[in-house]
């Protein structure tokens, strides 16, 4: 499984874009993959800064060629 600081340097190489980690783990959780418990979120249930639409092809196209999806 690849880091976050994998997919963003991904994705900036590939596409130009950068992505913030939390967009990355709002396209893992849309998908179904397993997330840990940040010490500084404060909701479990809602989230800040959900991921734009444009962005969200980028993050899975990304997961799918570290086979994360």
């Amino acid at each position: 499984m690849a880091t976050y600081k994998q997919i963003q340097e991904d994705i900036r190489s590939q596409h130009g874009k950068v992505v913030k980690a939390c967009w990355i783990a709002h396209v893992k959780e849309l998908n179904g993959l397993n997330l840990r418990s940040a010490p500084n979120r404060l909701s479990v249930d809602d989230r800040v800064n959900t991921c734009p639409t444009n962005i969200r092809g980028l993050i899975e196209e990304s997961m799918r060629r570290f086979g994360m999806i």
